[in-house]
């Protein structure tokens, strides 16, 4: 499955890494941290996905993002429950995302109006754990969103980049 992805910056990685000890009761923690902008489904060449995403981000600027907190899908449509993650605020994200997803299916459940801009951190764990994870403070974390990554999560790693303004 390929998809379009958020990198973030060190600031929200150093975060995770310090939330790791609270995270191991979990089933799975995230090591690798970004944020999932767009499925784009599974493709023969890379390239044709890479390219129709190219002609959807034409013209699209670079946007602003905040990690505001930490919170949790107690009940997600896919995979293993609760899901804790760092709550991502971006209204050009969610822009980048429709304009996506004029480009490519959705997967229901999880993109278009139910998408939630977010960087897991671990999944398959106990809900009153979630909750308790959800309800510590964080110090907000604001960046500037200056390009996208195309990921492959078969082999789990980036093909390439694209940068913002596109």
């Amino acid at each position: 499955m390929y998809s379009v992805n958020v990198p973030v910056p060190g600031r929200v990685r150093t975060v995770a890494n310090e939330l790791y000890p609270d995270l191991v009761g979990f089933d799975r923690v995230r090591e690798d941290h970004s944020c999932l902008l767009k499925r784009l489904g599974e493709a023969d060449h890379v390239a044709q996905l890479q390219h129709r995403a190219h002609r959807a981000l034409e013209g699209t600027p670079a946007v602003e993002a905040e990690i505001t907190g930490i919170d949790y899908f107690e009940a997600p449509p896919l995979g293993s429950a609760p899901v804790v993650y760092l709550a991502v605020e971006s209204p050009g994200l969610e822009r980048i995302h429709v304009d996506l997803t004029d480009a490519f299916e959705t997967v229901a459940g999880l993109e278009g109006s139910d998408y939630v801009p977010h960087v897991t951190l671990a999944r398959g764990g106990d809900v009153a754990t979630a909750k308790r994870l959800a309800d510590r403070e964080i110090e907000p974390i604001r960046w500037t969103v200056s390009e996208l990554e195309f990921w492959d999560g078969t082999d789990k790693l980036s093909v390439s980049r694209v940068s913002l303004p596109a």
